[in-house]
């Protein structure tokens, strides 16, 4: 079964520390929802840097702001499976990428 990569762009921060628990208890249902088809629940990503030939530099604003890993039957499945993301719901954006076999 393959593996996808959800990684989590724009949305908003919680504003509170109430809004912090809510955003993480509608997290933990979808999570509970998809069951065993979760790989990792990921994380939220912080400071990042881009390796380049000429080095690294700062890439802050460009890449996502947090991933979960899952495993599905197809891309349908798991486009499927993020579908009532609560993320989605606060204004985010989910790219789900198929981790292709070497």
């Amino acid at each position: 079964m393959p593996t996808y990569l959800v990684s989590y762009h724009g949305g908003s921060a919680p504003d509170s520390p109430e809004a912090a628990a809510m955003m993480l208890a509608a997290f933990q249902a979808w999570a509970s929802g998809v069951g065993d088809k979760m790989i990792d629940p990921g994380a939220p990503l912080g400071a990042a840097r881009a390796v380049t030939a000429e080095g690294a530099e700062p890439a802050e604003g460009t890449g996502p702001g947090g991933y979960t890993l899952l495993r599905a039957d197809d891309m349908d499945a798991a486009v499927a499976l993020v579908a009532d993301h609560p993320f989605v719901a606060r204004g985010g954006t989910l790219i789900v990428s198929e981790a292709m076999a070497l």
